[in-house]
C-alpha cells in the first residue's frame, strides 16, 4: 500500500520569495488581479518595481506548479478590444502560502528580542 504524499513531497510545492510575493498580490487583489494590477501592487507594497515580462514568468511557473489559474475577461474598448487575463490562487497555491507563513512564524518565534533591540526601521 503506497503511503499518501505529504506536501513537501509534492512536486512543485516550494516556492520563493519573488513567487510567494506574486502569489499574496493575486490573494489580496481578487477578482482584479492581472499582470499589470501585479505590478502596481508589488510596487506600492514592497517599493520594489517589476518588470512585466519577469511578472509573466512567474506567473507562468506559478501555473505549471499548480498554484494559480487564470480566466480570460472581456474585451474591453480601452484596451483596443483586448481582453485581459485575471489569476486566481488555487488550492495548492493556497496550502504553498499557508505553509510559507507558518515557517516564516515559526523562525520569527524563535529569534530571542534582545536582538532587535534599539532597531527602528
Amino acid at each position: 500500500m503506497a503511503l499518501a504524499k505529504t506536501w513537501n513531497d509534492m512536486k512543485g510545492s516550494n516556492i520563493g520569495e519573488f513567487e510567494e510575493l506574486v502569489l499574496l498580490c493575486i490573494a489580496s487583489l481578487g477578482e482584479e488581479a492581472y499582470s499589470v494590477s501585479i505590478c502596481d501592487e508589488l510596487l506600492r507594497v514592497t517599493g520594489r518595481e517589476s518588470k512585466l515580462g519577469v511578472v509573466h514568468s512567474v506567473l507562468n511557473r506559478l501555473n505549471e506548479k499548480g498554484m494559480v489559474k487564470s480566466h480570460l475577461g472581456e474585451p474591453t474598448q480601452e484596451r483596443g478590444g483586448r481582453r485581459k487575463r485575471f489569476f486566481e490562487v488555487t488550492h495548492a497555491g493556497k496550502v504553498a502560502l499557508l505553509k510559507v507563513k507558518e515557517q516564516r512564524e515559526r523562525l520569527w518565534q524563535s529569534i530571542p528580542p534582545l536582538i532587535f533591540e534599539g532597531i527602528k526601521i
